[in-house]
């Protein structure tokens, strides 16, 4: 029986989103948590896609060309396919994902990167309305405070809890990173998600 493997779905991990610019973040771990996914992955030679966001707005910290729009360190590397985006979801990038995953005939992603609220949660949505299966790694993506048009500050971690609990119901369980020491014990209820490919493996 052939295995489809889960592919794993890194979004904006790019040097621009380490500039204090941005305001401040929650989750520290989220890089460290994310290439500890990336080596996983490459290690067993699963598909791996890597999502860039150029930005159209030349004063941008991800503007093509500058710094700011390369991957972080450990990020960049073997992968499958590369997208590159200027608006929130992955799907509306260049080449065509959804028609890769089609062609090669893949149905599961495991979606993790910058930023929670923002391009992670609008691609997941967008995958599970195009009928994919989804996992949503939490503690591998990272948000930023925002400021709420009543000049109040929403702060990040904040924002990253609403933006799981609004995903949770629409999209299967997702796996705690701190669960990797798991890996070979893949039917850890915090892999559920990922179970069926992954024990198989």
């Amino acid at each position: 029986m052939t295995v489809v493997l889960p592919v794993l779905l890194v979004i904006d991990v790019q040097q621009g989103f380490l500039e204090q610019s941005w305001g401040p973040s929650n989750n520290p771990g989220c890089e460290d948590n994310v290439r500890s996914f990336l080596g996983l992955w490459r290690e067993r030679d699963w598909p791996v896609v890597l999502v860039r966001h150029h930005s159209r707005e030349e004063n941008s910290p991800l503007y093509p060309g500058s710094p700011g729009g390369e991957f972080q360190e450990g990020i960049a590397g073997k992968s499958h396919f590369l997208v590159t985006k200027s608006v929130n979801s992955a799907f509306y990038g260049t080449p065509d994902l959804h028609q890769w995953f089609t062609d090669e005939g893949h149905h599961h992603l495991v979606v993790c990167g910058i930023t929670t609220n923002r391009c992670c949660e609008t691609t997941a949505r967008m995958a599970e309305n195009l009928g994919y299966q989804v996992t949503f790694v939490e503690d591998a993506t990272r948000a930023f405070d925002a400021h709420h048009p009543e000049f109040t500050i929403i702060s990040a971690t904040d924002i990253a809890r609403a933006s799981c609990a609004s995903l949770y119901g629409n999209l299967p369980p997702w796996c705690p990173q701190q669960n990797l020491s798991c890996r070979s014990r893949a039917k850890e209820d915090s892999w559920r998600a990922c179970q069926g490919s992954l024990t198989n493996q």
